[in-house]
């Protein structure tokens, strides 16, 4: 439910209309907007409640109608907040004007590795470091990544270059620690459906970014993405990185280029692309990323490694230094085609 107020309403009638939302056990939500105030209700309603908190709501002074919302999804939905959400991490505004792009290696291996990774990163004209400290992996035989020291190693070479950097939590115990070392949290397309994470990473109240599950529907993936508004989180950034594909034979993934615009068509949320994932083969990711912006993605998060056969994780899908600065460059075209900028 929102409250749309008139143009003229006063801050004691947008008050009232707060405690009248209180008063029936449920949060209220100030969104300022360009000519009206609008409060929203940041909560499930009760059926039985629906009804007659609308009609105590519509008779309030200052009130000019009460709008509905029929999706599931509430806080994430555009019917919800109709303006473009951006996030901004350290002056760098995602959802913006720009499109955006994130590059770094899948796992953060040594310190040699890592500052080789960010130098070859921010030469491209990349602010934005990513790089795994914890690993899920579908053999426990296979590199978990380097844990704590990892994260360590992150925050050392984000400090030194002045690159925001980003890493993966894995369990509700970790999000502190993760969130002390890093500036963005990314929820891995494992962990979507993972609620206790959800949970504990929204209550965190950090910029974070939430991958689609390989099997999840629209729907599934911006409910998810309700969990960490509801509990606290402003700053979500969607990220769209491929579904389970009928044939395997030639990517990991099949990359959901319809994802883009019906993400930004339902939600206010920044809809980034992960084409690394989304196809598993570094030749495609190119192609693929320069769809992603075409079709309105606000970014990308792309995996670079200093020399991607010795990777230690996912160095089939991970591009040179030279295959990233390409990337950017190529990229770069196309979002000046769409009357946007990398």
């Amino acid at each position: 439910m929102m409250v749309l107020m008139q143009a003229d309403a006063t801050k004691e009638q947008v008050s009232e209309v707060m405690e009248t939302i209180e008063r029936h056990k449920l949060r209220p939500l100030n969104l300022p907007g360009d000519e009206h105030i609008a409060v929203g209700v940041a909560s499930a309603i009760p059926p039985e409640v629906r009804d007659p908190l609308t009609a105590c709501l519509s008779a309030l002074p200052g009130v000019d109608h009460v709008v509905q919302i029929s999706r599931p999804y509430k806080l994430a939905s555009r019917e919800f907040w109709q303006h473009d959400t951006v996030v901004n991490v350290k002056g760098i505004e995602i959802g913006g004007a720009k499109c955006v792009v994130m590059g770094g290696p899948c796992s953060v291996e040594s310190r040699e590795q890592i500052f080789a990774s960010a130098q070859a990163v921010k030469d491209a004209g990349v602010s934005i470091l990513r790089g795994g400290a914890y690993k899920p992996r579908t053999s426990p035989y296979a590199f978990q990544g380097l844990g704590l020291e990892g994260l360590k190693l992150l925050k050392e070479v984000g400090d030194a270059m002045e690159m925001v950097t980003i890493s993966e939590v894995m369990s509700p115990e970790d999000v502190d620690l993760v969130a002390s070392h890093v500036d963005i949290l990314q929820i891995g397309a494992r962990n979507m459906q993972n609620y206790s994470l959800l949970v504990a990473v929204g209550k965190a109240g950090r910029p974070t970014l939430l991958k689609r599950g390989p099997a999840a529907s629209i729907d599934e993936f911006l409910l998810a993405a309700e969990y960490l508004l509801h509990h606290g989180t402003s700053d979500v950034i969607l990220c769209e990185r491929g579904v389970h594909p009928l044939d395997r034979t030639y990517t990991r993934n099949t990359m959901d280029i319809n994802a883009v615009p019906v993400l930004k068509h339902l939600s206010h949320l920044p809809v980034i692309v992960d084409p690394s994932h989304g196809t598993g083969v570094a030749r495609y990711v190119t192609p693929l990323a320069k769809a992603a912006i075409a079709a309105g993605a606000d970014g990308l998060i792309v995996e670079v490694h200093p020399d991607p056969k010795r990777a230690l994780s996912d160095g089939a899908q991970s591009l040179t230094p030279a295959q990233f600065q390409c990337l950017v460059n190529e990229v770069g075209r196309v979002a000046q085609a769409i009357g946007r900028s990398i």
